[in-house]
């Protein structure tokens, strides 16, 4: 069947998000790619922004990140995620000739990155709207004492606040920054009520 990669994608992620809470990433952010896409003048090749967007984060799930603090401390997720994407979409019989986008979307999708291809332009102004307002606030917090970063607020709460610094002008398309724009909002008032409420008593 054609579509019948993608079936196989998402059981695996489904299967492999680990915690569990990491699983809704990714159909979010889809729904956002698909958003994004249909802003832009150069047309997006949706096989690859699916699989790149599905497949992305694999290396940072439990069980595909190394379990050593110290080795985590260092750990460069997407090369690993590159490799794998790979062998699992030959396995699933994704089209040959899309790989290298997909290899290329991945590798360029953080927000130090600069894409070049329209797929990976997308992802990543995706996966940065997915770093602000309540989501990003929760896809934070919900790290607070299973994380080895994150032992308390006080470690998660600098990290908002860069997000919400630094990011919004990482955005390149014009439709993801009018759908940043609320977000970066409703995450400037939680920081700040963050602050009323526990003034240097955070912990």
């Amino acid at each position: 069947m054609a579509e019948g990669w993608r079936d196989s994608v998402v059981a695996y992620i489904q299967a492999e998000a680990q915690p569990a809470d990491k699983f809704g990433h990714q159909p979010r952010l889809y729904a956002l790619t698909q958003r994004i896409a249909e802003s832009v003048v150069e047309p997006c090749d949706d096989d690859i922004l699916f699989a790149a967007t599905w497949m992305h984060d694999l290396g940072v799930f439990l069980g595909h990140r190394p379990a050593d603090p110290k080795a985590l401390a260092g750990w460069d997720h997407v090369p690993y995620t590159v490799a794998r994407t790979k062998e699992l979409l030959t396995a699933w019989d994704f089209p040959v000739e899309k790989l290298a986008g997909v290899e290329v979307a991945i590798l360029t999708h953080q927000p130090k990155d600069d894409p070049e291809l329209i797929e990976a332009v997308v992802l990543r102004d995706a996966d940065i709207l997915e770093q602000l307002g309540a989501i990003g606030a929760l896809r934070t917090l919900v790290k607070v004492g299973r994380d080895t970063r994150y032992a308390t607020y006080s470690d998660a709460l600098p990290v908002l606040e860069r997000a919400v610094v630094n990011l919004p002008d990482k955005i390149r398309t014009p439709f993801a920054r009018e759908l940043a724009a609320p977000r970066v909002a409703a995450l400037k008032a939680l920081i700040a009520a963050i602050h009323e409420e526990a003034g240097d008593l955070l912990y």
